[in-house]
């Protein structure tokens, strides 16, 4: 087992509280992790061949701690962070952010069909731009927002190439197939979980939730918790799991 690529997820506190959220995330979420035990573990894991840290939650930008964790990993990995974009609306955050510059911000649309936050994405990708920090978009997708999603994915790739976009497919419910994915994109190849054609156990990736268990999906249920904030811990604790599919949730 060789993890390169570890997510971390801060909290599971986000004022947005999707009702479709994976990690269960609302206005009354808590945060566990300290930042000093964040970067503690992402340094022994990039010690031992992790490559890129990525952060998220929750919202991570309502994480005290986050821009003290980026400056900690940024001189020794790749870090990148998953956001929904809403406190970026706030000019101190903003602020922080072009300081404290990541290697790269993926903003997240949940809504498809809500231009106001399709346009708020589409601005503050254009400013990480203009900042020269790395945009990237994550589109949710929902079965029964095909066409929407398809508007926005075209209005995307004005700004952006298809390999700064990710599909995402909504899990749980209204679950879209790989042929409707593929219609959003026009047929045009693109970014997407490899889960979305067959479900398999990651060979380089696993996710670190924000009640400190680990598993090799952040989606997948029979998450177990670190014994030790190490890498050896992450590797005990993925011994332990049985993998199985978020379907059989």
């Amino acid at each position: 087992m060789n993890i390169e690529l570890l997510s971390i997820d801060l909290s599971n506190f986000c004022s947005k509280q999707c009702p479709f959220c994976y990690n269960h995330s609302d206005a009354h979420g808590n945060a566990i992790w300290k930042p000093d035990e964040v970067i503690s573990l992402s340094q022994d894991c990039i010690a031992n061949g992790v490559k890129a840290i990525s952060l998220g939650g929750g919202e991570p930008f309502e994480y005290d701690g986050v821009f003290q964790i980026i400056d900690a990993i940024r001189p020794i990995a790749y870090i990148s962070v998953t956001t929904n974009g809403l406190p970026l609306l706030n000019h101190a955050i903003w602020q922080s952010l072009i300081s404290h510059r990541p290697d790269k911000i993926h903003i997240t649309i949940h809504n498809p069909e809500d231009r106001k936050e399709t346009q708020r994405v589409f601005g503050q990708v254009m400013e990480l731009k203009n900042n020269d920090i790395t945009a990237g978009v994550n589109l949710l997708v929902p079965s029964d927002k095909l066409e929407a999603c398809r508007d926005v994915y075209a209005n995307l790739r004005t700004i952006l190439s298809s390999k700064q976009i990710i599909i995402v497919p909504q899990r749980f419910s209204k679950t879209p197939s790989p042929k409707e994915l593929a219609l959003v994109t026009d047929n045009e190849p693109f970014q997407a979980p490899s889960c979305i054609l067959r479900c398999k156990q990651p060979e380089n990736f696993c996710s670190v939730s924000w009640d400190k268990k680990v598993n090799f999906c952040s989606y997948a249920g029979g998450k177990q918790p670190l014994e030790s904030l190490t890498y050896q811990g992450v590797i005990n604790a993925l011994d332990r799991i049985r993998f199985q599919s978020c379907t059989n949730l």
